[in-house]
């Protein structure tokens, strides 16, 4: 019946709804937009899945994830292409859809596509500093065949 928005960030809104339940009852919902993402699963050669080390701060935990991303205007497939070499340097010869899913539809609309990437080549540009040392440090030391 009614919404508000209660707070806003560049990586989301938070907003308050006054709706009512199917049962006719009149209760505050709070609702967490955000925009659509890719995720990205790039699959070397020989197998071995391409992963990022990442630190979260809300469970203040290191996690390891594929590539991901906020889509920023452009098309699934283009925000996934742009992600993977953003975040990784791999450029992906063929991309192909694997779906897509509501991740937390129980308080947000965000929505998300993911992407098999194979034919990778480390031929494109990483736009992280700390990222593209890591990964050239760790192919100094574990070369790829």
């Amino acid at each position: 019946t009614a919404s508000q928005k209660i707070y806003s960030c560049p990586w989301f809104v938070l907003r308050r709804d006054e709706i009512v339940l199917p049962g006719g009852q009149q209760i505050d919902y709070h609702v967490i937009e955000r925009g659509p993402w890719a995720m990205v699963v790039p699959i070397l050669d020989d197998g071995r899945v391409v992963m990022e080390r990442v630190y979260r701060w809300p469970t203040r935990k290191w996690t390891l994830e594929c590539p991901s991303g906020a889509l920023d205007g452009d098309t699934p497939e283009a925000g996934a292409r742009r992600e993977l070499e953003e975040e990784t340097g791999y450029r992906a010869r063929d991309l192909t859809h694997l779906g897509h899913f509501a991740s937390s539809n129980g308080y947000s609309d965000e929505r998300f596509d993911v992407f098999l990437a194979a034919g990778l080549t480390p031929d494109g540009r990483v736009n992280d500093g700390p990222t593209a040392l890591s990964l050239l440090l760790a192919a100094e030391r574990n070369p790829v065949p």
